[in-house]
């Protein structure tokens, strides 16, 4: 693994009703790139708990990340918002965002050690239980979390919502250790149905723990409150958020972390 320089540490409380609610923004190295992560904990909890991983869209690490960080802080996990792209490398366009995105997967070394870098963060924090680890992604965060996962890293489980289904690295039977669940739209007009069917199959043959979950109606981005500007901005209908689908998926969630973190 490739050395880890923890460059700053900044402390402050977030200004939300719950006071006990605690942040830090990390800036660290991965490979020679200065990244910025964020993490969430509940500072009134005692002992350990379990820590998960944050991957943003392919936007980058921006609010929709951190805001997720803060929700997994609320339900008593440490949570590390991570950085996939580098410090101050947000996208302005869904075009540089692709480019962005394209250029993380093609260079997956490096994208795998700047996960690892962000996973040592979370295992050294003080409230974390480091062998009780998970993550989730969003759209790119998604299928990085799940190429992770498939690679045999080292993590109880991965969520991925409005999630790409990358079928790399290939997978042997009883080979991945880690729980999946992927949370998309029925309507995600970047997915196509096919391509689903494989991913899912492939999950079974391989006897991974995995749950497929397709919202009737819901398009991509449904957790982004951000989606529907994006949509017009952009001229991209495929974007909707879906403020029940959200929610609901959200719910799915923290249960399948409560099944996978038992002890």
């Amino acid at each position: 693994m490739k050395k880890l320089l923890l460059l700053f540490l900044f402390f402050s409380i977030t200004s939300t009703a719950n006071a006990k609610l605690h942040t830090e923004t990390i800036r660290y190295t991965s490979g020679g790139t200065q990244l910025t992560g964020f993490l969430a904990y509940d500072d009134a909890l005692k002992g350990k708990r379990p820590g998960i991983l944050v991957v943003h869209e392919w936007w980058g690490h921006n609010e929709h990340a951190r805001q997720r960080a803060r929700m997994l802080a609320g339900l008593g996990y440490t949570a590390f918002a991570l950085d996939m792209y580098g410090t101050g490398k947000l996208a302005d366009h869904p075009k540089k965002a692709g480019e962005f995105m394209n250029a993380a997967f093609k260079n997956w070394e490096a994208s795998k050690a700047k996960f690892k870098a962000a996973k040592k963060i979370l295992e050294a924090h003080a409230t974390v239980d480091a062998k009780r680890i998970g993550a989730i992604g969003f759209c790119f965060g998604g299928a990085v979390s799940i190429k992770m996962a498939r690679g045999g890293e080292d993590l109880k489980g991965v969520v991925g919502f409005h999630s790409a289904l990358p079928d790399q690295p290939k997978m042997a039977k009883n080979q991945v250790a880690a729980a999946i669940m992927v949370i998309n739209g029925a309507e995600d007009g970047f997915l196509k149905s096919d391509a689903v069917a494989a991913f899912v199959k492939e999950m079974v043959d391989a006897n991974t723990d995995f749950t497929y979950m397709s919202l009737k109606g819901v398009r991509h981005s449904f957790t982004n409150p951000m989606a529907d500007e994006f949509s017009k901005k952009f001229n991209l209908p495929a974007l909707k958020y879906d403020k029940q689908a959200d929610r609901k998926s959200w719910q799915v969630m923290h249960q399948f972390f409560q099944r996978v973190f038992e002890k």
